[in-house]
């Protein structure tokens, strides 16, 4: 459960990216948050890692507090960027191993989780290659195996779906709605509406660093599609 308190983030002592937002997202549910660029999506999923220091409010990682229990709240954490910057020179096992190793994942355990998801996202025969070597949608599923392979409570994501192939999105889909089954809690930006108008219990629409619209996706978008809700928001003076 991700609980956001009054969350303000400001830039250079007086740019309000983020202004007093309030939001709950609750275990077993699949959260989509979406705006145009700028308007505070990325700031407020790095806040919510402890990536991002923020002046005012509070975010709560299954009851406790991410500003005084940060390493607390990031066990029970994953977070996939949306561009995955990852150790270049490192093979993709080494990286996984590595991320494995910060959670203290047990050895059977980890083998498991990433034969599995490497057999799923069909990278099993590069996981000793160099990461330099991979394109954006390869270092992508490196990024998410990572972040499956300690079988995190929360998964947070950062518009995960580009650069990947589309079985790539597909699979990552069915591992979400597998998590939401299993009580789990997803929060994900994205572009591609479709998707999640499709695929999330819940939606937010952030504008300006404002939530202008949340609820259940059939409260959000009525009889309209997400897209069309979207862009007459985006279009008014809000």
């Amino acid at each position: 459960m991700i609980e956001i308190k009054n969350f303000s983030k400001i830039y250079n002592g007086e740019n309000k990216a983020v202004d007093d937002v309030n939001l709950t997202i609750n275990s077993g549910e699949i959260f989509a948050f979406i705006g145009h660029n700028g308007a505070g999506k990325t700031t407020t999923i790095k806040a919510i890692m402890g990536i991002l220091d923020f002046e005012e409010g509070d975010i709560l990682i299954n009851g406790q507090s991410i500003k005084k229990n940060p390493i607390e709240c990031k066990k029970q954490m994953a977070y996939v960027p949306d561009n995955p910057d990852l150790y270049e020179n490192m093979t993709a096992i080494g990286f996984i191993n590595f991320i494995c190793d910060m959670y203290e994942v047990p050895k059977e355990e980890r083998k498991e989780r990433i034969e599995k998801y490497a057999e799923i996202f069909d990278i099993k025969d590069k996981l000793n290659n160099e990461i330099s070597s991979f394109s954006h949608g390869m270092k992508q599923k490196v990024a998410i195996i990572a972040a499956l392979s300690h079988n995190p409570d929360v998964l947070i994501m950062d518009e995960p779906f580009v650069g990947l192939d589309p079985k790539a999105v597909f699979d990552i889909k069915e591992i979400m709605k597998k998590m939401c089954q299993e009580g789990k809690t997803i929060f994900f930006s994205t572009h591609i509406l479709e998707v999640a108008e499709k695929l999330c219990t819940r939606v937010a629409i952030i504008k300006n660093g404002k939530i202008v619209k949340v609820g259940s996706m059939d409260e959000v978008k009525g009889d309209e599609s997400l897209e069309k809700v979207f862009l007459e928001l985006d279009d008014k003076n809000i």
